[in-house]
């Protein structure tokens, strides 16, 4: 690791924080600096791949790392060797040969260096062991780069020509997309089927009372009615056999008869059995796990989960001991753990909890047919920096999945659990009663990592076999088979892994993209498929059968990884992929999404399509055609009504149209001018915005002030593109933000307080991208208060005979912020109002 001609060698990482955490363990002769990720990638306004010339790519140098280039081609030229240390994956290896490409470096000024953790001893063998680019690896990431880029810049704009516009699909992100919505259908199409229970609450004879007789509830209630209180010295068995076979009743009729027959009956203890129970603790983490428990544990979403997992792996400062690496890398499908992490952990073990939670040897995990095992587990990098000892320099999430990962890794090195389990089963005329007490012996693991759930001890009185038994209670309960359960990002990810979808390392930025682009939704924390989100996969299930089989995609995952294995060439991987993809795109252009329904207007197929607002039949020439039928009706559009009223922007007619929320004017000149004016109460045309001074400090241009439904707002005149919006104060200016000094559960960005239709409340600020939101902490209701006005005031049920003075139809009495007032019961197609009478609002007068 000398220096050349006394040059200081440069190395190339990825992230600052690991740059610093790096310069540790280095001596004087090495400067680490960071490429921040990529510097060069294909062009985003075109599709940059030659595919009849054999796959060649058109990398462009990224506009946003113009100025870091420059500085690393400077710091290249003035440094001996050049060390190239992003993370050890692929995308890793492909970062570090573009900036090998883009840097213009020869082979025998560069070495590749990787490590699976950044302490001082893996940092300088890694060094010691410096080799040249794997452009095995690089090829495989290039394959799995032009796959997705020939889906996504191919199949999105067939899908924003056939659906809507801004549509996109992905060659990974759709087929998850897939699970959800078939898992949708599944819960659509369910039909629940009704299933009877019989439990019986039992105890020795004579020794417990009968309780007092209780109020039955309905059966429909049964089937979630709470567990019956069992008095100390009783238990509760439930019947599992009838008539010598497994109990099955789907009706209370023939519930009540087998009740009818085992009330009178006698209870005997028919068979005793005992026996211990080992319950082994869980490997250490993969990236899938840990992203799993994550979400069961934290609530944290997985991109969260892998975003703070980042930090710990690059490093994070420890007071006096300056940056640390807490954690080993954490993409990784491997439970291996090395011998030197192996010996630590069990001193450890036995140092903290004693001889009889250490096993005799490692317990060592065998890894999944598919792992690629190229990096150790997720564990710490020394158990020394115990959660207890790093607490006091941690931010709270990262220290809440610090410990998880601490404890789940010192946990896999300790002995199995022990329960003493009894199974008992009781004779009842025809019927078998079976019942299981689990009492824990031996906490082993569980003493540093207890189950997720909530765990007791279920405890059953001395029984031996032919005792006799008092029936106490026996209670018939109606039940109805569920539906399979929603994914949540747990389930949704532990699927992608066992289905092959992706690989873990991609699964946050999957989760991310099917919820930015609308096509699923959390509610809850369970996925919903949204209308577009099921249409399009209906359309690619339909037209590309071979992208949207969940096989293929993970066949295709197997490829990339012979490409890496150097098993199969990755042109020869990208023409099985394209030839029948092309194929099939050249049918969609022509059949994708048309009907037998003919326009009346032109005679082109009227297609079904999507807008912000949802669902509608247009027809099938736009821009050329602008026929659309009404989504709620089928009839068509009301066409612009002319009216007298002037553009004030450009002075040509104003036209009356019909929005979701109403007649309104918009300028015949559009699109070249898109002036739009509503109508006040009077009836008279007002601006929709108003241009003020202000400028968007997301994106520099100029923003207008605009009326929402809940009253003044500055927004962007950059949208759709840019959605900043700002709240105003009474004189239409910006309301500064209130710090809330709270982060987004979900991507961890600053939580804003934002105006809603019941009041102020708490939204991340990353929206659209995030839409997290909290209910509005009592600490900063009295700060808000002032700033923004209480909600409009819901207006009391009574009875309204006024018709409204515009159409005649019955009006209604509604609240506003400024009080209660009589609306047409036709808005927002009507919008006659009135003032309400005094009786109304006092009817004692």
């Amino acid at each position: 690791m000398a220096a050349t001609r006394k040059k200081k060698n440069l190395v190339i990482v990825e992230s600052p924080a690991k740059a610093k955490t790096i310069n540790k363990y280095l001596g004087a002769n090495f400067e680490v600096v960071a490429s921040k990720g990529h510097i060069r990638d294909l062009p985003k306004s075109r599709f940059g791949i030659d595919i009849e010339g054999g796959w060649k790519p058109t990398y462009l140098n990224l506009k946003d790392r113009r100025e870091l280039l420059a500085s690393l081609k400077k710091r290249v030229a003035a440094s001996g060797m050049v060390y190239l240390a992003p993370d050890p994956d692929r995308e890793g290896e492909a970062i570090a040969w573009h900036l090998k490409e883009a840097l213009k470096l020869k082979d025998d000024r560069i070495l590749r260096v990787t490590f699976n953790e950044i302490t001082k001893r893996a940092v300088q063998d890694a060094f010691d062991h410096a080799g040249a680019i794997n452009m095995d690896l690089v090829a495989a990431q290039e394959a799995r780069r032009f796959l997705d880029r020939v889906v996504g810049y191919k199949l999105s704009p067939l899908l924003s020509r056939k659906l809507t516009r801004q549509l996109s699909a992905g060659r990974v992100q759709s087929v998850a997309v897939r699970l959800i919505v078939e898992r949708e259908r599944e819960i659509q199409n369910f039909k629940p089927e009704e299933y009877w229970k019989i439990t019986a609450m039992l105890a020795p004879e004579g020794t417990v009372k009968k309780p007092k007789a209780k109020a039955k509830a309905k059966p429909e209630a049964n089937g979630k009615a709470e567990p019956a209180e069992v008095p100390q010295g009783a238990f509760l068995a439930e019947l599992a056999e009838w008539a010598g076979k497994k109990f099955e009743v789907n009706n209370g009729d023939d519930a009540g008869k087998i009740v009818a027959a085992l009330e009178g009956a006698a209870y005997t203890v028919a068979k005793v059995e005992q026996k211990d129970r080992t319950e082994k603790p869980s490997p250490p983490f993969t990236t899938s796990t840990l992203q799993q428990q994550g979400s069961i544990r934290l609530h944290f979403s997985a991109k969260k989960t892998m975003m703070l997992a980042q930090r710990l792996y690059e490093g994070v400062e420890l007071g006096s001991e300056g940056s640390v690496a807490l954690i080993t890398y954490m993409r990784t499908d491997s439970t291996r753990i090395s011998e030197d992490a192996l010996r630590d952990c069990r001193t450890q073990i036995e140092t903290t909890f004693g001889k009889p939670y250490l096993p005799d040897q490692p317990n060592r995990y065998t890894k999944s047919g598919n792992a690629q095992d190229a990096h150790e587990a997720i564990r710490p990098t020394d158990v020394a920096y115990t959660p207890e000892r790093v607490a006091q320099y941690l931010p709270q999430d990262q220290l809440r999945l610090y410990t998880l990962i601490y404890n789940r890794f010192v946990a896999s090195q300790i002995m199995p659990a022990v329960f003493a389990v009894t199974n008992v089963e009781v004779k009842a005329a025809d019927g078998i009663f079976k019942a299981q007490g689990k009492v824990m012996k031996f906490d082993g693991y569980r003493r540093v990592l207890p189950p997720a759930g909530k765990q007791e001890d279920t405890m059953l009185p001395a029984l031996t076999e032919a005792q006799k038994l008092d029936l106490l209670q026996l209670d018939p309960t109606q039940h109805f088979t569920q539906p399979p359960a929603r994914y949540n990002e747990a389930s949704l990810v532990k699927t992608l892994e066992k289905e092959g979808i992706g690989r873990p390392s991609t699964y946050a930025a999957i989760i991310s993209k099917i919820q930015d682009r609308g096509y699923v939704e959390q509610k809850e924390r369970r996925f919903y498929a949204t209308e577009v989100g099921m249409k399009v996969t209906d359309l690619l299930v339909e037209h590309f059968p071979g992208v949207m089989d969940l096989k293929f995609t993970s066949h295709m995952e197997g490829e990339l990884d012979r490409i890496e294995g150097q098993q199969v060439k990755r042109d020869q991987v990208l023409d099985e992929f394209y030839q029948p993809f092309d194929q099939a795109l050249k049918v969609a252009e022509t059949k994708m999404g048309t009907s037998d329904e003919k326009c009346p207007e032109c005679g082109k197929p009227i297609v079904e399509r999507f807008s912000k607002r949802g669902k509608f039949f247009g027809c099938s020439g736009y821009p050329d055609c602008k026929f659309i039928k009404r989504p709620d009706d089928g009839k068509p559009r009301e066409a612009p009504i002319p009216t007298e009223h002037v553009c004030p922007t450009c002075g040509k007619l104003m036209l009356q149209r019909m929005s979701t929320r109403g007649p309104f004017l918009g300028c015949s000149g559009y699109p070249d001018c898109k002036t739009t004016m509503n109508f006040d109460a009077e009836g008279k045309p007002v601006l929709a915005s108003k241009p003020t001074d202000h400028v968007c400090e997301k994106c520099g241009k100029p923003m207008v002030l605009r009326e929402g439904r809940r009253g003044p707002f500055l927004a962007c005149t950059g949208y759709p593109k840019c959605q900043n919006a700002k709240d105003v104060d009474a004189e239409g200016n910006p309301i500064k933000p209130i710090e809330t000094g709270i982060n987004c559960e979900k991507c961890g960005s600053p939580m804003t307080v934002k105006k809603g239709p019941r009041g102020p409340f708490l939204g991340c600020s990353a929206y659209p991208k995030c839409r997290s939101t909290k209910p509005m902490p009592e600490d900063l209701k009295e700060k808000v208060k002032a700033l923004y006005p209480p909600p409009a005031k819901k207006a009391p049920a009574v009875e309204v005979k006024e018709t409204c003075p515009e159409c005649g139809a019955p009006m209604k009495l509604r609240g506003s912020r400024r009080g209660f007032f009589l609306g047409c019961s036709k808005y927002p197609k009507c919008k006659g109002t009135r003032e309400a009478p005094p009786e109304l609002l006092d009817p004692t007068g």
